[in-house]
């Protein structure tokens, strides 16, 4: 089919969108690998790929990662990245995350297109509209903690995919209310959305998308009286079908009267905390301030009732008013009830009662396409009111978007390193623990680490010693400040004593789970920390969190390995046995991998171990 002059003026038009896109997020290389970064990427053996075939690639999309059994296609890509640099090279990886959001800025401002012809906008007007409006989601600042963090490429992927279905779907869609077939465009639509499932679990969403795009611009419509009918019917019988799933499968699976394991929240109080944090992106995307933007949320206290704090109960009722504007607005402003309609939904997943920690940027990447529909769809809706020029309507779109534009490169350009961006989280966030203990971690690393007379030694406590101030449940960085402090020469048994009590106290969450691993990893790396507080923190560590064998196991490979004391190691090692089933094979791996480090003795004990509990069993079942 040939190109129209308006067609190619709008590649050109997408194109330039896509570029500005990328330029933007230039700043922030080459950058540097943080927080999940480095268990999915840079330990992660499985995508170090060192040759490229096809067996080699499908081995990796085919194997089980930590981060989900259903990310192949970012694994994939990973693994690439690895091969093409020729090992973990933050650089490299970034580029591509920011290649990505060029090419899916370009693709939304199609999808913008399509959408705002469907709604009845004139192509002319389309013309600028369509582009700023991607332009608008591609510079928004909030989107620099997805681009710039190279893990959550499985995000952005996802994203992409759910665009062009998306796009797909409202071509199909259009085709069918002009009598055309729309066969094709189904298709295509299917085959993004399955690419999209395999990126990221929150892409099942996309039949929400599609509903809002039905409830709101599209309206069923068909030149074929039955099929408009047909789509009714299915779409009902699938809300139907997912609340039915959602009330029996979902809620009972993943309810929780009781806090969750590793978590100081039930579910009931997630759902509650959710309602404040949606009001927060809501904020966010708003006002696109770096300063609102701490990147670590940690700091977010959890609501324990509609009052605590009070600020649960205005945000559930903001939300409630919101989406019944939209679903009463929904044919007087179809664009704006679709922008809301697709915010909410895409915080589904992620909002819900599965017990993710609360709060994380990137749970925005879809849900600001939204924000933005909504939004411009009301200044439209003002221009129109107002009678404004379309000389200053234009003004007006460009400054803002420079306006956000500028907040992107400034925030961008913080993401250089972790020390840039770690002291510009403790600005945005000082009551939070991570950002505090990646600000001192940096600082120790910028000066050297280990090393005699490291020059950020004494700035590098200074930020350990706010950390520490920063919340009363904090660990990591106080035994970051035991290592300084030991490293510097004036450690006192106040600061063991101080560190004891608090781990014995703190709530034991993950991150606080890591802090005397903290200990035993310096003290490998020939810090002289002091060896009966570091075995009485371990021991503690053991008795407060769950009785597992990965637990066990964590502790007494650090015993051994850091700090060199085979004996002590021994008791968690059968401990963690005692965690398995007696049938379990895992005492004689485990007693090969200690024969392989020149174990023997410790070997002998965990099989012997083992065998009893084996034996045991088997007279018992015997007995019966």
């Amino acid at each position: 089919m040939k190109m129209t002059a308006a067609v190619r003026r709008f590649l050109l038009a997408s194109l330039a969108v896509a570029l500005l896109a990328a330029a933007l997020f230039t700043p922030g290389l080459p950058g540097e690998f943080v927080f999940d970064d480095f268990p999915n990427i840079v330990n992660n053996s499985d995508i170090h790929l060192s040759r490229l075939d096809a067996s080699a690639l499908l081995k990796i999309i085919s194997t089980r990662q930590m981060s989900g059994d259903t990310r192949g296609l970012p694994m994939l890509t990973f693994a690439l990245d690895y091969w093409r640099a020729g090992g973990a090279d933050p650089a490299a990886f970034k580029t591509t995350n920011i290649v990505i959001h060029a090419i899916t800025a370009g693709v939304l401002a199609w999808f913008f297109r399509n959408l705002l012809l469907i709604a009845g906008i004139p192509a002319r007007r389309v013309m600028w509209i369509a582009p700023a409006l991607a332009l608008a989601w591609a510079a928004h600042p909030l989107l620099v903690s997805s681009v710039l963090y190279a893990v959550q490429r499985l995000q952005t992927m996802g994203t992409l995919f759910l665009v062009l279905a998306l796009l797909a779907y409202v071509q199909a869609r259009r085709a069918q209310i002009e009598g055309r077939s729309g066969r094709t465009g189904m298709l295509l639509s299917l085959l993004s959305w399955a690419a999209a499932l395999g990126c990221k679990e929150d892409s099942v969403l996309l039949p929400a998308y599609t509903l809002a795009l039905e409830l709101t611009v599209l309206r069923f419509g068909a030149a074929n009286a039955r099929l408009g009918g047909f789509l009714r019917r299915g779409y009902l019988i699938a809300v139907m079908a997912g609340i039915a799933g959602y009330l029996l499968l979902v809620i009972p699976h993943y309810w929780s009267w009781g806090a969750y394991p590793g978590r100081d929240f039930s579910t009931l109080e997630r759902l509650l905390t959710q309602t404040r944090l949606l009001c927060l992106y809501l904020w966010q995307g708003l006002l696109p301030l770096p300063q609102h933007m701490p990147f670590y949320y940690d700091w977010v206290q959890p609501s324990r009732g509609l009052l605590q704090p009070w600020t649960t109960l205005p945000a559930i009722a903001l939300i409630v008013v919101l989406l019944a504007a939209a679903w009463r607005l929904r044919h007087r402003l179809p664009l704006f009830a679709l922008g809301v309609f697709f915010f909410f939904s895409a915080h589904f997943v992620a909002s819900n009662v599965v017990g993710l920690e609360l709060a994380y940027e990137h749970r925005n990447h879809f849900a600001l396409i939204g924000v933005v529909l909504a939004v411009g769809s009301l200044l439209a809706r003002v221009g129109e009111r107002l009678c404004i020029s379309p000389a200053v309507q234009t003004i007006v779109c460009v400054a803002l978007l420079a306006g956000m534009g500028s907040a992107t490169l400034l925030r961008a350009h913080d993401w250089r390193s972790t020390l840039t961006m770690a002291r510009a989280g403790t600005e945005a966030a000082p009551r939070s623990p991570r950002a505090w203990v990646q600000l001192c971690s940096s600082l120790f690393k910028a000066g050297g680490e280990v090393v005699p007379d490291n020059p950020r030694l004494d700035e590098a406590i200074r930020a350990c010693s706010s950390g520490v101030a920063s919340s009363p449940d904090t660990l990591n960085s106080y035994a970051l400040l035991l290592v300084l402090k030991t490293l510097r020469g004036d450690v006192r048994p106040e600061d063991w004593a101080g560190f004891q009590h608090r781990l014995s106290v703190a709530r034991m969450s993950w991150d606080n789970g890591r802090a005397p691993m903290i200990l035993t990893h310096y003290a490998g790396l020939g810090v002289s920390m002091d060896r009966q507080q570091v075995l009485a923190a371990l021991a503690t560590l053991a008795q407060r969190s769950d009785p597992d064998r990965s637990t066990f196991m964590s502790i007494g490979s650090a015993i051994l390995n850091d700090l060199r004391e085979a004996d002590q190691a021994l008791p968690y090692f059968l401990k963690a046995v005692e965690t398995v089933p007696p049938d379990d094979r895992f005492p004689w791996q485990l007693g090969a991998d200690l024969r392989a480090i020149g174990k023997p003795d410790l070997a002998e004990a965990v099989e012997r171990l083992g065998l009893a509990r084996h034996n045991a069993a088997t007279t018992t079942d015997e007995g019966k």
